[in-house]
């Protein structure tokens, strides 16, 4: 009897991570690959990728990573998986241009060369189960969602997905594939959730062209273009209406010259004229009636790179009087307060801003409507909402149980989830290691709560630094505690502050040494503990202290 274990290990409860692992008797099937860009609590760090502990002790299990598209938050983590295994990766052309150019700048990955390119005409046995594929529509190329045909059903991920009618064919869903896959047993969907909450029609491709087309065709001055670097439609989009209104783009990014320049030599990005595409030298000479700038920031970041336009800090770009920038990404929820900042500080620079949002419903992924009909036309025994934050997997499972889907039939998982199927019923089988491994600088993993609760200090309180000088022999203070302070107070005006703390440093530890039999922990956490009371008593504010205690010996220091 096949025995089927989906097990979350990213993507759920929060917004990106995407990665799910469906066990099928001994092999496992991994699908997408993918990392998050860091909210505002995870200081300094670069980016989040999955706990890959539980794939780690089962690499030999693994039959292959199963990629839907070319988005970070599907392929972003192979490199940190890659360089020590030795996995098959599966996906369409341009999705596995894009995870090798992901891998190709990471030292310990670039090595890696086990990709397969497959289409929505493929099928990849595995012995008892087999693999196949069909077209979605999203906002790059390539997009397939994935079906794990086993002999109790079929596990069916859609990946990040939308209906549009009016798509392009490299585009277009196939429905008469996704219909068929409904006719045969659909065991269980795990399905987009990004877009649930929303009951509103998404706009078309074709209508948000036309809005771009509009706004490039009556702003008079420079248009600075605030995207995703790979969502090729938009940037496809953008290269157009810039072409129809007599206008260059210049692209300021590595990121996006690597994915623009892959997708054009593929050609999945058709330029429209030889000399659409200027360089950043070309900038003094172009008229802002004649210039698109397309921003599309660090690690898909561009509100951080619009905020430094618009305060001169951009190496390149400085925003002025008589620029529009122009938002073509839908903001996030998690975003909101940052993109109202960046807003504020284009105009206090004397610059416009316009969003898509602003007229248009845009959404790369599905709405109520779309979900519906995905649910019907696969007519699933069980249903996995994935791919979104909870309130979005709840909002999902309402519109399953509207569509004739009983609630038991309907599992939210949290990270780390074993959602078993056993003899035609799914049911909560426990828990494998899952959660956050979060990247900073070549640093993997090596940064936890500890960390970054210091961080948070220092952003919020800074450090106050104590230096002591004792003869643990004579017991007692030699020499009268320095103390310096960055980002708690100034230090010119708070003489009297310092120098009562100076007087309870000498106190603590002469306490601590008439008292107390000698440890250096002990005595350095004495220290860290009065003045953190005595700060805060003082300021309301508990900055990060640290004690540096030397030892020194009198009568050695005499002879010498």
């Amino acid at each position: 009897m096949t025995k089927i274990n989906l097990v979350a290990l990213g993507g759920v409860r929060e917004n990106g991570k995407n990665m799910y692992a469906v066990e099928v008797d001994d092999q496992i099937f991994v699908v997408d690959f993918g990392l998050k860009y860091p909210d505002n609590e995870l200081l300094g760090i670069d980016i989040v990728i999955p706990d890959l502990t539980y794939l780690e002790e089962n690499a030999d299990r693994i039959a292959g990573i199963f990629l839907t598209h070319g988005h970070a938050d599907a392929i972003g983590a192979l490199p940190y998986f890659l360089a020590e295994h030795q996995v098959p990766v599966f996906g369409s052309e341009l999705t596995i241009a894009l995870a090798k150019l992901t891998t190709s700048s990471h030292p310990d990955a670039k090595k890696f060369k086990d990709f397969h390119v497959i289409d929505e005409k493929s099928v990849i046995d595995f012995g008892n189960v087999s693999v196949s594929f069909f077209r979605t529509t999203h906002s790059i190329p390539g997009s397939l969602g994935i079906d794990i045909q086993t002999q109790a059903g079929q596990i069916v991920y859609t990946g990040d997905f939308k209906f549009d009618q009016s798509a392009r064919p490299m585009y277009r869903t196939d429905l008469a594939r996704l219909a068929h896959i409904g006719e045969n047993r659909v065991l269980a969907l795990l399905s987009d959730s990004a877009n649930a909450e929303s009951p509103y029609t998404n706009a078309s491709e074709r209508e948000i062209y036309g809005t771009i087309k509009e706004t490039f065709k009556y702003h008079t001055g420079r248009i600075i273009v605030a995207g995703v670097a790979s969502n090729i439609e938009r940037i496809q989009q953008v290269l157009d209406a810039a072409a129809a209104n007599d206008r260059r783009v210049v692209l300021t990014g590595r990121d996006v010259q690597k994915i623009v320049k892959t997708a054009i030599k593929m050609k999945y990005i058709k330029l429209p004229n030889s000399d659409i595409l200027a360089t950043t030298k070309d900038l003094k000479e172009l008229a802002p009636e004649q210039t698109v700038i397309l921003e599309t920031g660090r690690m898909g970041e561009p509100l951080k790179s619009l905020q430094r336009m618009a305060t001169s800090k951009h190496r390149l770009i400085h925003i002025h009087e008589g620029d529009l920038v122009f938002i073509t990404t839908t903001i996030s929820h998690a975003m909101e307060t940052m993109a109202a900042k960046t807003k504020d500080l284009i105009y206090r620079a004397g610059g416009e801003v316009k969003t898509v949002s602003d007229t248009l419903h845009a959404s790369g992924h599905a709405n109520k409507q779309d979900l519906q009909l995905m649910l019907n036309l696969l007519r699933p025994k069980f249903v996995v909402p994935v791919i979104g934050e909870y309130r979005l997997l709840a909002a999902h499972a309402e519109i399953a149980h509207e569509v004739g889907i009983p609630y038991s039939h309907i599992f939210i998982p949290a990270m780390g989830d074993i959602l078993s199927i056993e003899k035609g019923k799914m049911h909560n089988a426990g828990h494998v290691d899952a959660g956050n491994t979060m990247i900073d600088g070549i640093g993997v993993g090596d940064i936890g709560n500890i960390v970054l609760r210091d961080r948070k200090m220092l952003a919020e309180d800074g450090i106050f630094i104590a230096v002591v000088t004792i003869d643990r022999k004579k017991k007692k203070v030699v020499a009268h505690p320095k103390i310096q302070s960055r980002g708690f107070v100034y230090m010119k005006t708070s003489k009297d502050l310092l120098q009562e703390s100076a007087k309870l440093v000498t106190e603590s530890i002469q306490k601590n040494l008439d008292h107390k039999e000698f440890d250096w922990s002990t005595l350095k956490q004495a220290v860290r503990d009065d003045l953190s009371h005595f700060l805060f008593d003082q300021t309301k504010r508990r900055p990060v202290i640290l004690p540096v205690i030397m030892e020194v010996n009198q009568n050695s220091a005499k002879r010498q």
